[in-house]
């Protein structure tokens, strides 16, 4: 991983907000980043696809749903420079209102898998 194809990989809104959230959380369904982030189910896939293409997350299947989570084996520059982000994200109004539209979802795949 290069830090221009990090950095082009995260240069996107829905791209970062993904990450943050991810970051954050360890790991979401489409659907709760679909909730999250208030937009629709394509859209949120196609970024989630780029990411996953440039090596920034991972997926796993369970049943009928994809989770994703960010790569563990990024180099560990890229995982500090996430960490950075969420840092200054938090006292963004964004983050805040991304997070607080996850906790109101109901159903939440990993309680009851409901995606």
């Amino acid at each position: 991983m290069t830090p221009a194809r990090f950095f082009k990989c995260l240069s996107d809104d829905t791209r970062l907000r993904c990450i943050m959230l991810l970051q954050r959380e360890g790991r979401l369904c489409v659907c709760e980043l679909t909730a999250a982030l208030d937009l629709s189910q394509p859209k949120i896939s196609r970024h989630l696809a780029s990411l996953r293409q440039c090596g920034i997350l991972e997926d796993s299947r369970e049943g009928q749903w994809v989770f994703y989570r960010i790569n563990p084996h990024l180099p560990d520059w890229t995982q500090s420079v996430i960490q950075a982000a969420l840092t200054a994200a938090a006292n963004s109004g964004q983050l805040r209102e991304d997070l607080g539209r996850l906790k109101k979802m109901i159903k939440r795949p990993d309680s009851v898998l409901c995606c």
